[in-house]
């Protein structure tokens, strides 16, 4: 392959040679030159896509992807107003009479970001922070051709959107979504999009890691993201990632950038197009996404909380809290019970498991398998339907006061193995600390900086509520129970600002 395409760049270079020496003896010997205009430059081979194997261009890929990329601008009204003709608000009013009030006018703010047609009928998926309030929507295609748009559906949990352009046209370029199950670590990415408002850029990477979550979820979003190091800036956001077969397989929705403002520095998160289809399709047909809920709160379990919990191995997830009256807690699941499989697939992993789930239509009824006691049970339970408006309410219900906090110096540590100063728990405690008034419990009141239970991120103002699956009320409680414990590992149930979950402490 080598040796042909050297040949194919001989010949044609050859060719160019005499070309290039007709022009000059025509013009050495009186004939009439050919001079190219000075924006035009003669033609250059192609040069080859691949060379002994090894893959010397992408641009075949570009060619066939970039068209399908769009420019999305995004228009809405800004809650603040502007001032109109007098900057000094009214203050020339009061003081001359007759003055008229000041005009006041709403401030229009606009968004720049990317888009795919997925369509040949001008179907584009998106992002749903770039469409997020947007009152007028308009498309910008690779050739700069600009129309409408209209919002088709939007979800803010998977952060997706899905517009359709307004035209009687119907024959746009589209990418084809790939199957984002397939993408492995370590497989060669293009992203492409509108970084900064500049105009379409692609750049170039591989997948770095599958399955993950940014952390910046508080509890109303879904996350499965493909992270890549092909750089991404503001405005790639709803823009492509395609693999080599030029196939869509993941939206650019965020990055991690260091505190100086924003910038790449490689980590970039792409929805993959698994995901992004099965949102598109429900918001197509029926204007929004459901999606099922078991009413958990979840965590993964590491050796540590194996070792606590005596398991031979670190699977499963534990079940940290219940949502009263949920699903979990109707069909028998019970706090500190292991999630081991669903339907009979196993899961190890949280965030797999919370996906899985959310992916299942409300009222369903799933198999929940489950290690409780020494025991494993199976439990059938039907879903309930998640609502994001009903996370954001527990989540302000639950938001903890930080200007109330206990300032209590010079306690004794009562529980010096783990590093804690406990108090029990009162009610008027509990309403500062914006939890149940009947939450049992004792507060942490210290953390020893040089402490086990501050290396695991036990905080001031934690409610401890168990120790090794026993509930707590006193100190003297809670002193037997970590003595009984000995030098393995204690379980600790936390309440922090209403959320429960386990933390495992090896004493010191």
């Amino acid at each position: 392959m080598f040796r042909k395409a050297v040949r194919e760049i001989s010949i044609l270079t050859i060719l160019a040679s005499v070309v290039v020496f007709t022009g000059c003896k025509a013009g050495l010997f009186g004939g009439e030159s050919v001079n190219l205009p000075q924006n035009q430059q003669a033609p250059q081979p192609q040069a080859p896509v691949v060379v002994d194997g090894v893959r010397t261009s992408y641009a075949d890929i570009v060619q066939k992807s970039s068209p399908a990329v769009v420019r999305i601008a995004a228009e809405r009204k800004s809650q603040q107003n502007q001032q109109g003709q007098f900057p000094f608000g009214d203050l020339f009013r009061d003081i001359i009479p007759g003055m008229p009030q000041q005009q006041q006018r709403p401030r229009v703010e606009r968004g720049v970001g990317s888009g795919v047609i997925v369509n040949a009928d001008g179907t584009v998926l998106t992002n749903y922070h770039v469409v997020e309030g947007a009152e007028k929507l308009t498309v910008q295609l690779e050739n700069n051709k600009t129309f409408p748009a209209k919002l088709v559906g939007s979800d803010e949990p998977s952060d997706l959107a899905v517009l359709k352009i307004e035209t009687a046209e119907a024959n746009f370029p589209f990418l084809n979504l790939g199957d984002s199950n397939q993408v492995r670590v370590g497989d060669i990415v293009l992203a492409i999009g509108n970084p900064l408002g500049i105009g379409q850029t692609v750049t170039a990477g591989i997948i770095s890691a599958k399955g993950r979550q940014t952390g910046l979820s508080d509890g109303t979003s879904f996350q499965d993201f493909l992270q890549t190091d092909a750089p991404i800036n503001r405005g790639n956001s709803g823009g492509a990632l395609v693999n080599v077969q030029g196939e869509l397989i993941g939206i650019n929705s965020q990055i991690i950038s260091d505190s100086g403002g924003g910038g790449n520095i490689g980590i970039g998160f792409s929805i993959p197009s698994n995901m992004a289809k099965s949102v598109m399709e429900q918001l197509i047909k029926d204007g929004k996404v459901r999606r099922g809920m078991l009413g958990v709160g979840i965590q993964d379990v590491t050796e540590e909380v194996a070792k606590s919990l005596e398991l031979k191995e670190a699977k499963g997830v534990l079940v940290n809290s219940l949502k009263a009256g949920g699903a979990a807690e109707k069909g028998g699941i019970k706090q500190g019970d292991i999630i081991t499989a669903i339907n009979g697939e196993p899961t190890d992993d949280s965030n797999i498991l919370r996906n899985k789930v959310a992916g299942t239509s409300p009222g369903t009824s799933i198999k929940v398998t489950v290690w409780r006691g020494g025991k494993t049970e199976e439990i059938t339970v039907t879903l309930d339907e998640f609502s994001v408006e009903n996370i954001k309410k527990d989540n302000k219900d639950n938001k903890d006061d930080s200007n109330n906090e206990n300032k209590e110096e010079n306690k004794q540590n009562q529980n010096g193995k783990l590093g804690l100063t406990l108090t029990t728990l009162t009610p008027d405690i509990a309403r500062q600390l914006k939890i149940p008034a009947d939450t049992q419990g004792l507060v942490v009141e210290d953390v020893d900086e040089s402490g086990a239970a501050a290396e695991q991120g036990i905080l001031r103002g934690d409610v401890v509520t168990q120790i090794n699956g026993q509930p707590v009320k006193t100190n003297s409680e809670a002193s037997a129970a970590i003595e009984k414990s000995g030098s393995k590992p204690i379980m600790l149930l936390i309440n922090r600002q209403g959320q429960t979950r386990y933390f495992t402490v090896t004493p010191k």
